[in-house]
């Protein structure tokens, strides 16, 4: 890896990654994302959360650099607070799955991302109330047929057992070609539009910002991060992800997320660069 610290992107997952939704950002992470960014590094952030939440979790820290957000159907400027890409899903389909799944699946939550990452309601429960809460996101509760246009995603939220049994059972239906289905969490299953993903976002920031993709650096912990690690020039995985996440990285950290793990990457970073 090169020495500059201006040299490298770093794309950094957030969830169990840079923070919890409970704890939030470690102190230490915090001080040395700061750190990093003041010696010329260039930090953001690539994540399945909207801008909304992405900015209350973040707090005084300040991007070098456009976020990925909403799994990378939108790519977001904090700095002019500005759209620069926006993937949609094909409505007709997405509406088709959510209104199945509804049905076979009673007690699942239902969540419609659309414009610039505003959450819809469509069936609340104790897991999108906590998404809500935790995410500190507002949202607006209507029917399936009042989201206006321009989804970005949806979100189906429930236990795991449940999840796992809704993302088998998705398997066996189909609700057309310009949608899929994406695992993002134990308890999250998403809709996304076809071909768009972390990675895809990935590639697209580097066009925009007119960057080889070999100068990245990817930080994630779970399997909707490994698309991306595989894209990046360099990966690494934090110590609590699962161990096909852990296979796939350059380098694991000796921290959890809690410990500070982007904090330990980041300041070995600093170090190489201030090595002689």
């Amino acid at each position: 890896m090169k020495r500059n610290l201006h040299d490298y992107l770093v794309f950094c997952d957030m969830d169990n990654t840079l923070l919890t939704a409970k704890e939030g950002i470690p102190e230490c992470n915090r001080t040395v994302i700061r750190l990093f960014i003041q010696m010329g590094g260039r930090f953001t952030v690539a994540s399945g959360r909207p801008p909304e939440s992405i900015r209350a979790a973040l707090g005084d820290i300040r991007l070098s650099l456009p976020a990925i957000s909403c799994n990378g159907a939108l790519l977001y400027d904090f700095s002019s607070n500005r759209v620069l890409r926006h993937a949609t899903l094909e409505r007709s389909q997405a509406t088709a799955a959510i209104l199945d799944i509804m049905q076979k699946f009673p007690q699942i939550g239902v969540e419609v991302m659309a414009g610039a990452g505003e959450m819809y309601v469509i069936r609340a429960n104790t897991y999108t109330h906590a998404h809500q809460v935790d995410e500190k996101l507002s949202g607006v509760a209507c029917p399936v047929d009042s989201v206006p246009d321009g989804w970005v995603k949806v979100v189906f939220a429930a236990d795991p057992e449940t999840i796992r049994k809704v993302g088998q059972y998705a398997k066996t239906r189909y609700y057309g070609r310009e949608n899929y289905f994406l695992a993002t969490n134990s308890i999250y299953l998403e809709i996304m539009p076809s071909g768009i993903g972390k990675a895809s976002g990935l590639r697209d920031m580097c066009t925009l910002l007119g960057e080889q993709i070999q100068n990245t650096l990817v930080i994630g912990d779970y399997y909707n991060d490994l698309e991306m690690m595989q894209q990046a020039g360099y990966s690494v995985a934090v110590a609590n992800a699962p161990a096909e996440v852990k296979a796939a990285a350059n380098e694991v950290t000796t921290c959890t997320c809690t410990e500070g793990a982007v904090g330990e990457f980041l300041y070995k970073l600093i170090e190489q660069a201030t090595t002689y």
